[in-house]
């Protein structure tokens, strides 16, 4: 007979209601530019240091505070940069054509030094209070003012805000402020107090733990108080973080650490976020190739979490071709695989730069840096993904390992060759949308050579790039360009020549200058509805979403899933924003219908949840004995937990057992709330094979919200 398990919500209840009544205390939404890009593939992200941007205001520069240097010099000090500063250079960013700027995190860090009493936490990685801002990027009473100054100007700039979100961890054990944690000044926890579990206990990672599914999650990262996000306090804490930032106006977040926090508590943030408002949310999991231990794990997490992946595979080779002589055959191939491992491979965010690598211009050492930088830029700006400039490239900043490569903005010069091809680049990606939605196809490489097509019906943009110090005659070209003569759309900024296209689509012989980069494209008048993508992937009934594309008309038409019409928020030829309608859990296939016709577009394939997500840890006692290569996985009968899928991908899991633990295995699944479940557990061999445990099927009746643990046996 089948088992029913009634899941509680976590303790804590007081705490949780004062949490809850904190939020009542921050202001309303801050309203949204009409200016500011339809959809979120369609954008270029600025990623900035606030504090190493610019000094807006000489008012939080503490005079005598040992975070802070008044020289500029101690890179590991503040430096005076503030949300002040950044919202007086909002038209510098405009100009350059950046449409969304990553920052970072603006909640107040800890207050005293630590790691041998030399650092301050300027980076915005070492939480102290989840509601308040720190004093050094506003105001000495830690007011939000400046910072929703700066929302509201960027906005009115067309400029989308996103946020960096660690909810990995709070600020270093052992020193400084022993990991303490507050909520508006009050405090919750510190790492010596631990109330009921707040913090995870373990040791520092080294070596391959980095790469151990249960070390990288349960382990402590560089000494930073690791946050125990099953416990009820420390996920009611996180998600009113979450929506006090978007009643600041926050468009998105960047989470820190993804491969570091609990995976399937990851999948109910982004459904949290997404329940708060339509929001880019993308996420840091450091693997740089397909042969990383955890690749497979990464693939799945950014296929099925709702959080987007920093595209690291992309960015370890994007340094090696552009900046170490690698072969343009080697970028090809990486592309080829990410179109074939990745479902939303437009989502990735693709970079050159960021806070925790070299940057481009110190890994390249040859005499033709900067003309890489531009040809490493170009790709960027025009690959499939989401493209993401790092503070400075664009003003050829250098820097080697952290601190190095966060030095002081060193101007804002809008003549520098890098921030006219991204000006130029971001208003191609505006308006072309083979490069928000498109397919990619190599259509002529060698070594130095890499010429390649994005398609998105009749759109279509041609990039030939040669990174080669000789000039290249490329012949035998084919691209899906009409016959015509299309002139380089950067009007030969980087030396690009112009195309002629003949019968068939057949190019005529073109030479490619040395350090070149030519564009050519066909952006075509659309009179029917092109669905690019939909942003959540995944919501329950009731959340809005955003359908991007184009051809959609100016008058309001209809939007289905499956055969349920959704209501209609807003309209426009290029964006609608509709609700969630009630219908049946699993995928259904969204598409849209203009006015006055009766031809539906094509279909995007939209997971619905039964209801908002909430985090449920299942424990499986004595499980089926496994040898190496063996994972016990989890499925059920909602898409939650995979609708019976008994395949790697499809399943919940793998699950987690340590030598400790073993024929035990755990893991956290975000479920729906409040909902009636049945699931079973199943062992795969290291061969594919798959063995179900026997009996009827186990019943849970999830918890309308909080956490939850569910612990059953094995069915022999």
């Amino acid at each position: 007979m089948s088992e029913r398990l009634e899941v509680s919500p976590a303790a804590h209840r007081g705490r949780l209601a004062a949490i809850a009544g904190v939020l009542l205390l921050f202001g309303a939404w801050v309203a949204e530019a009409q200016s500011i890009r339809p959809g979120f593939n369609r954008d270029v992200i600025y990623q900035v240091f606030v504090d190493r941007f610019f000094d807006g205001s000489t008012a939080n520069n503490y005079a005598g505070d040992p975070l802070y240097d008044a020289t500029g010099s101690d890179l590991q000090k503040y430096l005076g940069g503030d949300f002040q500063g950044l919202q007086a250079q909002v038209n510098y960013l405009r100009d350059m054509g950046v449409s969304a700027i990553w920052i970072t995190s603006p909640l107040d860090n800890r207050n005293l030094l630590a790691i041998g009493g030399s650092t301050a936490p300027y980076h915005g990685y070492e939480m102290r209070d989840t509601l308040l801002p720190d004093e050094h990027l506003t105001t000495s009473t830690r007011s939000w003012t400046p910072f929703t100054n700066f929302v509201n100007a960027a906005h009115a700039a067309g400029i989308k805000v996103i946020v960096d979100f660690a909810p990995n961890h709070s600020n270093i054990r052992g020193s400084g402020e022993n990991g303490a944690l507050y909520a508006n000044g009050v405090l919750q926890a510190t790492y010596a107090s631990n109330p009921g579990g707040f913090f995870q206990t373990g040791l520092n990672l080294s070596g391959g733990q980095f790469d151990a599914p249960y070390e990288t999650q349960y382990y402590t990262l560089f000494d930073l108080a690791d946050l125990n996000q099953q416990n009820g306090t420390v996920d009611a804490l996180l998600k009113a973080a979450i929506a006090n930032l978007q009643s600041k106006g926050v468009d998105g977040f960047r989470i820190d650490a993804t491969k570091h926090v609990n995976w399937g508590w990851q999948y109910t943030l982004a459904n949290h976020i997404q329940t708060g408002k339509r929001s880019i949310v993308f996420g840091e999991w450091v693997a740089d190739d397909a042969g990383n231990p955890l690749y497979g794990d990464f693939v799945k997490f950014s296929n099925r979490s709702g959080i987007a992946a920093l595209n690291f595979p992309l960015f370890t080779t994007i340094n090696s071709v552009f900046g170490q002589g690698g072969s343009f055959t080697t970028l090809d191939a990486v592309v080829g695989q990410q179109q074939v491992d990745f479902r939303y491979q437009n989502d990735l965010v693709n970079f050159v730069d960021n806070h925790d690598r070299k940057r481009f211009l110190t890994v390249d050492t040859s005499a033709d840096d900067r003309k890489h930088l531009h040809a490493a830029l170009a790709f960027v700006m025009t690959a499939r993904g989401v493209p993401c400039i790092y503070y400075g490239s664009e003003q050829y900043l250098e820097g080697g390992d952290d601190p190095d490569n966060r030095r002081r903005m060193p101007g804002f010069s809008q003549s520098t060759t890098a921030y006219s091809l991204i000006r130029k680049l971001s208003d191609l990606r505006r308006d072309n949308e083979a490069l928000a939605f498109g397919t990619t196809q190599q259509r002529w490489i060698n070594s130095n050579v890499y010429v390649y097509e994005r398609k998105f019906f009749d759109n279509v943009v041609v990039v030939a790039i040669n990174k080669g110090g000789a000039s290249q005659n490329v012949t035998g070209l084919l691209t899906s360009l009409p016959a015509g003569t299309y002139a380089d759309y950067l009007g030969g900024l980087v030396s690009g020549p112009s195309l002629v296209s003949g019968g068939a689509f057949a190019a005529n012989p073109v030479v490619l200058p040395a350090n070149s980069i030519a564009v050519w494209q066909r952006d075509p008048t659309v009179a029917t509805a092109q669905l690019g993508i939909v942003t959540p992937t995944a919501a329950q009934p009731g959340v809005q979403v955003s359908i991007a594309g184009q051809g959609f008309g100016a008058s309001t038409g209809s939007v289905r899933f499956g055969s349920t019409p959704a209501t209609i928020v807003s309209w426009s030829d290029r964006e609608i924003v509709a609700t969630v309608p009630a219908v049946a859990q699993g995928t259904q296939a969204l598409t849209v219908r203009r006015a006055g016709s009766s031809v539906n577009s094509n279909a995007f394939d939209f997971d619905v949840y039964q209801s908002k997500l909430v985090p449920v840890t299942f424990t499986v006692n004595n499980a089926a004995p496994t040898n190496p290569g063996d994972q016990i996985y989890l499925t059920g009968n909602t898409v939650e937990l995979g609708n019976w899928s008994t395949t790697r991908s499809g399943a919940v899991g793998a699950m987690l057992t340590t030598a400790g633990t073993y024929p035990n295995w755990w893991l956290t699944v975000a479920v729906p709330a409040g909902r009636t479940l049945q699931f079973k557990f199943i062992r795969i061999r290291a061969d594919g094979t798959v063995t179900w445990e026997n009996g009827a099927n186990h019943v849970v009746t999830t918890p309308t919200s909080g956490v939850g643990n569910v612990n059953v046996n094995w069915q022999y």
